[in-house]
């Protein structure tokens, strides 16, 4: 029962991490996110730090028996997932105050 939510979890883990290695190294980034995104390699280095949070995730679930440290592998993968946020978010254009556009 364990690896029909396990196995979904890491290959999609798998793909974020693709699109972040592709980031990385090419500047490439999915067509829904080509507008916002207005620095590609910090946005790759957000995925691939997401990637890595779901699959530490799944290895404290799945893989060790002992429930502390479960519970701290699981509180560590949610700060990593979080962090991967934050840092896709930092890399999204700012709308703001734009030059030359003043108001009198």
């Amino acid at each position: 029962m364990k690896f029909y939510f396990a196995i979904p979890v890491v290959l999609l883990a798998l793909l974020i991490a693709a699109s972040g290695i592709a980031a990385i190294t090419r500047g490439w980034v999915l067509p829904t996110n080509r507008r916002p995104v207005h620095r590609p390699r910090l946005y790759g280095w957000g995925q691939l730090v997401a990637a890595f949070a779901l699959c530490w995730q799944q290895v404290f679930l799945w893989v060790l028996s002992e429930p502390d440290t479960r519970q701290w592998g699981s509180l560590s993968g949610s700060a990593l997932l979080l962090t991967g946020l934050i840092v896709m978010m930092l890399s999204y254009r700012t709308v703001g105050n734009q030059q030359g556009s003043s108001t009198p």
